[in-house]
C-alpha cells in the first residue's frame, strides 16, 4: 500500500447483509461499522442475489460488487483492488474464494469470520434428532468440521463470537491462540434516558419468541414451544400468550398458529424492538446451534429477560449471572419462565442482570478496539504470522494445487458451453 492512500477492505459475502432479519447480518454491519470508522475503502462481494430485506450498502459508502463462481476474472478483479484485508464470510466462503485471493493478492491479511461453527450447529442437530449424545471427539470426525478447520487454518485470523468456541478450538485442536481471536457482538449499552422510558413490569405483558426461520434451529425452537413447553405455562397462566416472529417462515410454521391456545405465529414484523420491548419474557428453548444468539443479546437491549437452555446461553455471558433462567427439560422451562413472569422483583434483577453482560462483554467500543489492535499487529508481522502457521501453509498449498485446477477446469467448460 502507498503512504497516504487509501485502506482496503475486500469483504466477500455468504449472502448480502440483511440486519433487521438475522443476527449474521447485523454481526456483518458490526464489522463494516467498524471499518468505516477507521477510514478503509470497504468493497462488499457476493455470487448471492439481493432480497427485499437487504440493507443499502451504496447508502453507507460501500462498493457493491456481484461475483461468479469459478470465474478467472474475480483473480483480475482482486489483483487490480488489491486490498489490505480481506474477509471471508463463512468458511464455505474461503473454500470458494481463499486460493483465488491468495494466489492473486497474497500481500492482503485474509481474515475469516465464522459467525458460528457450522460443523459444530450441523452435528448438535443430527445428534438432537437422531437421539445420541454429543461427544467433541465425535464431532472432530465429521467431513464438515474437517473442512471448517482447514479453512481456519488456512487463514490468517478466524474471529470467533462464542468464548465457548474459541476454548473448544484450543483445548480439541491444540490451535495457536494467535490464529484465533474472540470478537462477540459489538453492541451499545442502553443509557439511562433509554432506560427510563422501558415500560414497567406491570405495563408489559405475554410472552414472545422470535428468529429467522430459514434457521433450523429456530424452526426446531418453535415447534419445541408449541408441542411440549408452552402447553406447560398456559395450563398455568390460561390466559397468557406466546407472540412468535421473524421472516422467512414456511408452511410447517405458519400451521402452528393456534388462537385457541394463545400461541400466535406473528411471522416478519417492522419494528421487534417495539413488540420485544412490551412483552415480559422471551422464550428461547434452543436444543442445538452454535455461536451465540443474537436474540439473546436483543432481549437484554430491551429490558426483556430470557430463559433459554444451556445451549442458548453457551459462550454468552462469561461469569455474569444469567439475564433471566437457564433450563434444559420441558418441565423446568416452563416451571422458571412461571416464576420470572410472576415475580416483580426477580424480573427487575434479571433486567439489570442484562445491562451488566451487555457492558461487560458486548461494548462495541471495546470489542472493536481489541480487533483493531489485533489487525495492527497481524499487518505488521505477517510474513512471520504465516511462517508459524506451517499447517496453515501446507493446507494452503495442497488446497491450491487441487481446487485451483478443478476451478479452472470449471471456468473452461462454462467457457466452451457458452454461445
Amino acid at each position: 500500500m502507498n503512504p497516504g492512500s487509501p485502506k482496503k477492505v475486500l469483504v466477500i459475502g455468504h449472502l448480502w447483509p440483511e440486519p433487521a432479519t438475522t443476527a449474521a447480518g447485523e454481526r456483518m454491519l458490526q464489522l463494516i461499522t467498524v471499518f468505516l470508522k477507521q477510514h478503509y475503502q470497504v468493497t462488499y462481494a457476493t455470487t448471492a442475489a439481493k432480497t427485499p430485506h437487504t440493507v443499502n450498502l451504496k447508502a453507507l459508502g460501500i462498493q457493491e460488487v456481484a461475483i461468479l463462481l469459478n470465474d478467472p476474472e474475480f483473480d483480475r478483479f482482486v489483483g487490480k483492488l488489491a486490498p489490505d484485508l480481506v474477509v471471508f464470510d463463512r468458511f464455505m466462503v474461503e473454500e470458494q474464494f481463499g486460493w483465488r485471493v491468495a494466489e492473486a493478492h497474497p500481500q492482503a491479511v485474509r481474515i475469516l469470520n465464522t459467525e458460528d461453527l457450522h460443523s459444530l450447529r450441523e452435528y448438535r442437530e443430527r445428534c438432537v434428532k437422531q437421539g445420541m449424545n454429543f461427544t467433541p471427539k465425535e464431532w472432530l470426525q465429521q467431513d464438515k468440521t474437517k473442512r471448517e478447520m482447514a479453512s481456519i487454518y488456512r487463514s490468517d485470523l478466524t474471529l470467533l463470537t462464542s468464548s465457548f468456541e474459541k476454548k473448544l478450538l484450543e483445548e480439541q485442536l491444540q490451535l495457536a491462540p494467535e490464529l484465533l481471536l474472540y470478537l462477540p457482538f459489538m453492541l451499545t449499552t442502553p443509557g439511562k434516558g433509554t432506560i427510563a422510558e422501558w415500560p414497567s413490569f406491570s405495563e408489559r405483558i405475554d410472552f414472545v419468541s422470535y428468529g429467522n426461520g430459514k434457521h433450523a434451529p429456530n424452526i426446531d425452537s418453535f415447534v419445541y414451544l408449541k408441542t411440549t413447553i408452552w402447553p406447560l405455562i398456559r395450563e398455568a397462566l390460561p390466559t397468557a400468550k406466546l407472540h412468535i416472529y421473524g421472516a422467512y417462515f414456511p408452511q410447517q410454521l405458519q400451521q402452528l398458529h393456534n388462537p385457541s391456545e394463545g400461541f400466535l405465529v406473528q411471522g416478519w414484523v417492522e419494528d421487534l424492538e417495539r413488540v420485544v420491548n412490551q412483552a415480559r419474557i422471551v422464550l428461547a428453548p434452543v436444543r442445538f446451534g452454535a455461536g451465540i444468539k443474537g436474540k439473546l443479546t436483543f432481549a437484554m437491549q430491551q429490558g426483556t429477560p430470557s430463559v433459554t437452555t444451556t445451549i442458548g446461553a453457551e459462550g454468552m455471558h462469561d461469569s455474569f449471572p444469567w439475564s433471566g433462567a437457564i433450563a434444559d427439560t420441558p418441565e423446568q422451562f416452563a416451571e422458571k419462565a412461571l416464576a420470572l413472569y410472576t415475580n416483580e422483583q426477580k424480573w427487575k434483577e434479571m433486567q439489570q442482570y442484562g445491562l451488566d453482560i451487555l457492558k461487560g462483554i458486548y461494548s462495541g467500543e471495546k470489542c472493536a478496539k481489541a480487533f483493531l489492535e489485533t489487525l495492527l499487529s497481524l499487518k505488521d508481522s505477517l510474513e512471520n504470522h504465516r511462517k508459524q502457521n506451517f499447517i496453515g501453509a501446507l493446507l494452503q498449498h495442497q488446497t491450491m494445487a487441487a481446487t485451483r485446477y478443478m476451478g479452472k477446469w470449471i471456468a473452461e467448460k462454462h467457457r466452451k458451453n457458452s454461445p
